[in-house]
């Protein structure tokens, strides 16, 4: 029998509640206000009492409301139907709304009941299998989406009978399976799993040996993330974060792309709506929106919803996971997910913490960056989410709370600089201040002198000397003049600024120029470096200015042609006819 309640104190959308039963931690219920029903979790039991989030608008709410309680926490449906969808945080499907926005107490079903799936059994009659398992796929889009023996599962199960090939909707049984009691079990195409609770349904977690390509040059060649690694993207508003994140996930090497905007402003998410399905999947030549999930809550939703959306977007994640997929999070922003964690955190009122934001707040962000990872399945295969968040702090204050408790979670800090990105220098990534903890991994270290060359981390170490010996040296000269520092120091700065023009700027835009494959960096990497080896006598520090504009140039231009394309070639000959008159 389900514990019942009823409404004894309001404060926004916490709501106290009188239980007459046992109530759980993050447990479901409804509170039901005239003709409709509200969605609500637990976030708090004290004695008799539990103080619930709502995720729509409490208008209208008062005390001595009806509350019932599910037995259940928040849960993902997972199947066949997840990619080339819109979710809000609660994984209601935006595109079957009966309006422009969802109607209080409207919920909707994430997946289609009724279309059918051509289904192809993996497993065979008399199989053990464990929770996880691949019984059987169906082609979602273009990718192999896999039905798996559900997560909740618990021990051993023997497949008594596995569905022929043909088409089934997600509700037909596609399997039977026998536990130890000798019962027998049906499974269909489609399973619920608690947003909070983290998949696990593998042999091993090991580290990350490998690292994920984005095809963004500051990114790949100087700071690079790992496959099944984490970064996040500080930096004030206008910098270019969301940018940024887009590229990553039209160019990034992974087969499922969730982005989840979490609280971010409407006009923001609108662009994500009208141009993903417009993207053309540089990798595959068909549309990028075919294997992405958009999970949208934007900051005029109801404020308790930002946090689920995250969990809900990573839960899918986990599930793509498990069929063996190289999936890719991107969440947008993490810092308003943590903003509504402070008002529920305020409202309750517990003890605050910096900035008046919950006391764990780093044990929470860290927890959540832990669901990251890549994995052994149990048979053998591999599978990885990489996640790659954004913090916006206010004032650009890389000081605050949320981005020192990402910090210490994220193993990628890529820093915008509101000073680049008013200069127009896009990405605007600070190549000083950012970093990349993977670099420091030997599995990753032997994994870029095999992909790449031997050597490789050293040449990105020296690339970043050049960077802040020419900012030193750029300091130097903004205080003397430029006659009251040595022609070296000239030289020092225009051989960052090389760097900086030819290797760390990027035109998103650009047909050529936005997708710079790992081969083409280190190959464009090299030839700067031995520009910045070279030795020059300048008379004056306007023809060392002039010499490096003309070579920076040219090497732009052969980042706007087609790699080894007879007009690049043609820009490299230039070059090497300027260099061998300047040198």
């Amino acid at each position: 029998m389900k514990t019942t309640g009823k409404v004894t104190g309001i404060v926004s959308n916490l709501v106290t509640v009188e239980v007459n039963g046992p109530v759980s931690q993050n447990e479901l219920c409804f509170i039901t206000v005239g003709d409709t029903k509200l969605m609500a979790e637990v976030i708090k039991v004290n004695g008799k009492f539990a103080a619930v989030q709502v995720f729509e608008s409490t208008r209208g709410l008062k005390n001595g409301n009806e509350v019932e309680f599910e037995d259940k926490m928040l849960e993902a449906t997972l199947g066949p139907g997840l990619l080339s969808s819109s979710y809000d945080g609660l994984q209601n499907d935006l595109t079957t709304m009966t309006g422009v926005f969802l109607k209080r107490g409207e919920y909707t079903d994430p997946l289609n009941h009724e279309k059918l799936w051509d289904f192809t059994p993996i497993a065979k009659p008399g199989d053990k299998v464990v929770a996880a398992d691949w019984l059987g796929e169906v082609k979602e889009g273009w990718l192999p989406h896999k039905i798996m023996v559900p997560f909740a599962f618990n021990g051993e199960y023997t497949v008594k009978s596995v569905a022929e090939a043909g088409q089934y909707t997600i509700d037909q049984t596609v399997a039977v399976l026998t536990d130890a009691a000798g019962e027998d079990i049906e499974v269909n195409m489609y399973q619920k799993w608690p947003v909070k609770v983290a998949i696990k349904g593998y042999k091993e977690k090991p580290r990350p040996s490998r690292i994920m390509e984005t095809g963004v040059r500051v990114i790949d060649t100087l700071n690079p993330i790992a496959e099944g690694g984490t970064g996040f993207i500080p930096g004030p508003f206008g910098c270019g974060k969301t940018v940024l994140q887009h590229a990553i996930a039209k160019q990034g090497d992974a087969e499922v792309i969730v982005m989840a905007a979490c609280g971010e402003r409407a006009n923001e998410v609108v662009e994500i709506f009208t141009e993903f399905p417009e993207l053309i999947d540089p990798h595959t030549g068909r549309h990028l929106m075919e294997r992405t999930t958009i999970i949208c809550n934007t900051s005029n939703m109801p404020v308790a919803a930002r946090e689920a959306s995250v969990y809900t977007a990573m839960t899918i994640c986990e599930y793509y996971r498990a069929m063996g997929l190289k999936v890719l999070l991107l969440a947008d922003s993490t810092s308003r997910w943590a903003q509504a964690l402070r008002e529920m955190s305020n409202r309750m009122e517990e003890l605050p913490g910096a900035d008046a934001f919950p006391v764990d707040l780093s044990a929470i962000i860290s927890a959540f960056y832990a669901r990251a990872g890549m994995v052994v399945l149990n048979n053998g295969e591999t599978g990885s989410v990489t996640f790659i968040g954004t913090v916006s702090p206010a004032g650009g204050n890389l000081k605050e709370p949320v981005t020192e408790s990402t910090k210490k979670a994220a193993r990628c800090f890529y820093a915008l600089e509101q000073n680049r990105a008013d200069q127009k220098r896009y990405p605007a990534v600070n190549p000083i201040d950012s970093y990349s903890k993977y670099l420091e991994y030997p599995e990753i270290r032997e994994h870029l002198a095999e992909k790449i060359k031997a050597g490789w981390v050293e040449m990105v170490e020296k690339t970043k000397n050049i960077i802040r010996k020419g900012k030193d040296a750029n300091d130097q000269i903004n205080i003397l003049g430029d006659d009251g520092v040595p022609m070296t120091y000239h030289e020092l700065f225009w051989k960052s600024e090389l760097v900086d023009f030819v290797i760390l700027q990027q035109d998103a835009f650009d047909a050529i120029d936005a997708l710079c494959p790992i081969e083409r960096q280190s190959y464009m990497l090299e030839l700067v470096l031995g520009i910045c080896d070279m030795e020059f006598e300048f008379e004056n520090y306007e023809e060392c200015r002039n010499f490096f504009k003309e070579v920076i140039n040219l090497l732009r231009q052969m980042n706007y042609s087609e790699f080894q394309s007879e007009k690049f070639n043609n820009y490299k000959q230039q070059l090497t006819n300027l260099l061998s008159n300047g040198n």
